[in-house]
């Protein structure tokens, strides 16, 4: 493989990997836009299209390793190569995650939610505009909006812990609402672990640029 040929595939993994993110960005909005209008059928679209993630997920480690043992990059390609393949991982987790909520919202089935949602649709849109905004600077190669994606985080835990509470308030009043009440704590806990998952990806942007590896933002849960 020609050096020009060698850095069009290195480009084309990583707009690979954006396409990726587009796909699980659609499925984390789609997972609680499916459980708020209580829409099982798109709930269970969302759990088979988790498969198409997991896909190109493969397919862009299999690039990634067939550049590293054919063309040995060194310092910079070297990082991009190897955060690659740890992105695309939380990409998949993420979409996992969103997997999660929809399988939620098909257990719970036609019954109505014991509460309506208000802050998890919150929850997912900040989650949904941190990952926008963090495969936008790996593509940038922008350390910066990386490391505010991290902070904001914290968005995504305050407004967990707002529902929580919530909830564990409503099943205390009525004890037969809990394992209705349990689900929808399952489904906002999957969102706060997506919103880890960016924070890891920042992270790795951060290190792809500049070689130093560190937690930026240590989640409480």
């Amino acid at each position: 493989m020609s050096r020009k040929a060698y850095h069009q595939s290195l480009q084309e993994v990583q707009e690979d990997v954006l396409e990726m993110s587009v796909l699980v960005g659609t499925a984390i909005l789609g997972s609680v836009e499916a459980l708020k209008a209580r829409d099982i059928t798109a709930s269970e679209r969302i759990v088979r299209d988790d498969a198409v993630i997991n896909k190109k997920r493969f397919e862009i480690e299999k690039k990634c390793m067939l550049l590293l043992a054919t063309q040995q990059p060194m310092a910079v390609d070297l990082r991009v190569l190897a955060s690659v393949i740890n992105i695309i991982t939380d990409l998949e987790r993420i979409g996992d995650h969103a997997e999660g909520i929809a399988k939620i919202s098909v257990t719970i089935g036609d019954k109505e939610l014991v509460k309506p949602l208000i802050d998890m649709p919150r929850m997912v849109v900040q989650a949904e505009s941190m990952l926008t905004r963090c495969m936008a600077a790996f593509m940038a190669r922008d350390t910066e909006v990386a490391k505010v994606i991290c902070d904001e985080d914290d968005i995504v835990d305050d407004l967990y812990d707002h529902i929580y509470n919530e909830l564990v308030l409503l099943m205390i009043a009525n004890p037969q609402i809990i394992k209705e009440a349990t689900y929808l704590i399952w489904a906002a806990h999957n969102i706060e672990r997506m919103a880890d998952r960016v924070t890891n990806i920042a992270e790795r942007i951060v290190y792809m640029v500049t070689g130093s590896m560190e937690e930026m933002n240590s989640s409480k849960y």
